[in-house]
């Protein structure tokens, strides 16, 4: 018996049997996944019954449920946990579930159903999220062309079957040159600038690789990213730098510069064929934003304030490195290095005098009792539930003594696991009916810093503030209580769903919740006041250089998905081109952000990085109410969880925000807390 497609799973609270599921189990299990949801959706579609909101809207909710599973567990495990033989099924994978989303797409019957049920909208008596749910899948027919002539959609069908099988590529890409690289190093003196932490990591890296009594550094964030920040040896971080930078973009089977040009040239042809004028139109037609006129004035206003403070941050660096040891200009791969060491002369903070009150039990065990005293939530580990690697840890999650969701957490990074921090998940919630609902099984994935043989795993304060941010995504799934499926937590529009995430890590800078949990390693002393000062006093430092970095990369998204005829003839121009009018470092020759920017070549921010900056307006003016009212009022806190944490995408995200907030968002409360209004 295959695993994935038993009809009820043998595990604590059906989750998923990993224990159980081997790689030849995937291919098969995609295919009856698609025959049991065809099956579904083709009595949905023949029904001779008059089209209600129940026999086709809601039964098309409900449909699909084997596939689903089958589907996120496969794809989850590429991202967290992937091997050649997963990377193989995938591909193979890919272009059978694109035939069958189009297929579903362009089955008239079916949409001539949802179409009769839609036009009669007004007279059902719908809720509110009924209304959105039966808009939301009228819309999806019209904007994945059901009306469009049979050869038009014939094309559309070929193009999603290619976006996808680009889209897995260039992420295995990354993902190859990523492991690829080592940096050997076998002089001590290599070491000088380094944290003994760091030190002893990259020693154990490299006993793992058979290279004892040497230290291996990788490309991986939490070994980059300490030895671009704080390795004296100034050739050895050009060294880094480029390797980092240059991934996927060498000329070689592993390049992504033909995946960009494919991808965004058939992004734009889909969207034409559409009847829109850009990829970017065609997104943003489902976007808070709205249109692409809107981004750009959007990341332009920020652009005006974050620049000039940028260009200021560069020369406060740049006079610094002068005055220090005499460097007259600052290449790329100097300035993590010259911006700590500025950082710790103003704030005398770091994050070595940080680390060891950061210990990651600890910081998570915070994370839990925040969201107990915000949201009444509690955690039970749970060591019979099946997991996918030794190092994830799966928890129950309570409301009220009720299971309100599974919580998954797999922190460190491996060579099957893609950089970066996410969450996911593996069920939706839904409540249909008393005896028909579903808890969420949700999930976040990080590469943090690993435990070494003589210390716990002991985070960097950006780590503490990353686990927050995943943390507060997987509070939008774990709290979700809306009767659909499609509508339930993360469910939103791209621009709204940074929200939960990014308000969370507000917390991260507030010593009433530090104190919570930021307790030395060692001694068990809570975290002393002139830290926790620092910290904040320090949260603005190199804000303007952040922002503009953070809007070159948005910039660049919407540039490649503006483009009216989609033609990219040359990558590295077309990035260089977008990225001059943030551009505060000089260029390097080789390096190239784009072959390796998965965010919108692999993953679903095409024309949606913006939503970034979007939603840190969203957080910094909902947590100016909880700093008005504190930070852990009981009664902010409730209506934060009933109207946004809860409510999903069951209605506008601009009118669940006014129902928290009482108005819409003031856009200059972001430039208060960055510091960028004078």
């Amino acid at each position: 018996m295959n695993p994935l497609l038993a009809e009820q799973l043998n595990t604590p609270f059906s989750t998923i049997p990993f224990d159980q599921i081997k790689n030849e189990h995937f291919l098969p299990a995609v295919k009856e996944g698609i025959a049991l949801a065809k099956a579904e959706y083709k009595a949905i579609s023949t029904s001779t019954e008059a089209p209600t909101f129940e026999n086709t809207i809601l039964a098309m909710d409900k449909s699909g449920v084997i596939l689903d599973r089958v589907t996120s567990t496969l794809f989850n495990l590429n991202s967290a946990e992937t091997n050649d033989e997963i990377q193989k099924i995938c591909k193979d994978a890919s272009p059978l579930l694109s035939e069958f989303r189009t297929d579903i797409l362009f089955d008239k019957g079916l949409f001539n159903k949802v179409k009769a049920v839609y036009e009669q909208r007004s007279s059902l008596n719908l809720s509110a999220e009924q209304l959105t749910l039966l808009e939301k899948n009228y819309r999806s027919y019209k904007r994945n062309g059901a009306e469009l002539p049979e050869e038009k959609q014939a094309r559309i069908k070929e193009i999603s079957k290619r976006l996808s099988e680009l889209s897995l590529t260039f992420g295995e890409h990354v993902l190859a040159e990523t492991n690829k690289f080592e940096l050997v190093l076998e002089n001590e003196a290599d070491l000088d600038g380094i944290p003994e932490s760091i030190r002893e990591m990259a020693s154990m890296t490299a006993q793992q690789k058979g290279k004892e009594g040497k230290w291996v550094f990788t490309l991986d964030y939490p070994s980059y990213v300490p030895f671009m920040t704080y390795a004296s040896n100034k050739a050895l971080r050009e060294e880094m730098f480029k390797a980092f930078s240059s991934r996927a973009f060498k000329g070689d089977e592993l390049d992504n510069k033909d995946i960009i040009k494919e991808l965004v040239s058939l992004r734009n042809e889909h969207a034409q064929i559409l009847g829109y004028e850009t990829y970017a139109h065609y997104v943003l037609e489902e976007r808070m934003a709205g249109s692409p006129d809107k981004v750009f004035e959007f990341l332009g206003e920020l652009r005006d304030y974050g620049l000039p403070a940028g260009k200021e941050d560069v020369k406060q660096v740049t006079d610094f490195a002068k005055q220090l040891d005499g460097t007259e200009s600052l290449a790329r791969w100097d300035y993590a290095f010259y911006q700590e060491k500025l950082k710790k002369e103003k704030f005398a903070i770091d994050d070595d005098l940080l680390r060891p009150y950061f210990k990651l039990e600890n910081v998570v065990e915070g994370v839990f009792t925040v969201s107990e005293k915000l949201f009444g939530l509690s955690f039970k580990e749970n060591k019979d539930i099946p997991v996918y690697h030794e190092e994830v840890t799966a928890y129950e999650v309570y409301e009220n003594g009720k299971l309100k969701a599974i919580f998954y957490a797999d922190f460190f990074p491996r060579e099957g696991k893609r950089g970066g921090a996410w969450m996911t998940s593996y069920q939706s919630q839904y409540n249909y009916s008393e005896e028909e609902n579903g808890v969420p099984h949700v999930s976040i994935v990080c590469n943090f810093t690993k435990p070494t043989t003589t210390k716990p795993s002991l985070l960097t304060f950006n780590e503490v503030t990353t686990l927050f941010h995943e943390f507060g995504h997987a509070l939008h799934g774990m709290l979700a209580n809306t009767v659909y499926k499609s509508l339930s937590g993360t469910s939103v529009y791209w621009d709204f769903v940074e929200l939960p995430s990014q308000i969370f890590e507000n917390w991260a800078y507030e010593k009433e919740c530090l104190d919570l949990f930021a307790k030395h390693y060692e001694t068990g002393e809570l975290i002393p006041e002139d830290y926790v000062q620092k910290i904040k006093d320090s949260m603005t430092f190199q804000e303007g250089y952040q922002t503009a970095r953070q809007l070159s990369f948005g910039l660049l998204d919407m540039d490649y998905h503006s483009l009216k005829d989609g033609v990219v003839e040359d990558v590295a121009v077309f990035e260089q081109g977008s990225m001059n009018s943030t551009l505060l470092l000089p260029s390097v020759d080789g390096s190239n952000m784009s072959c390796a920017f998965s965010h919108i070549f692999q993953g679903g921010y095409a024309s949606g990085y913006y939503s970034y900056k979007w939603a840190e307006v969203l957080d910094a003016d909902a947590f100016e109410l909880f700093k008005q009212n504190g930070i852990f009022d009981k009664a902010t806190a409730e209506s934060f969880k009933e109207n946004i944490l809860s409510k999903g995408g069951s209605e506008h995200p601009m009118t669940l925000y006014k129902r928290f907030r009482g108005a819409e968002p003031d856009p200059k409360a972001l430039l208060r807390r960055a510091g960028l209004l004078k």
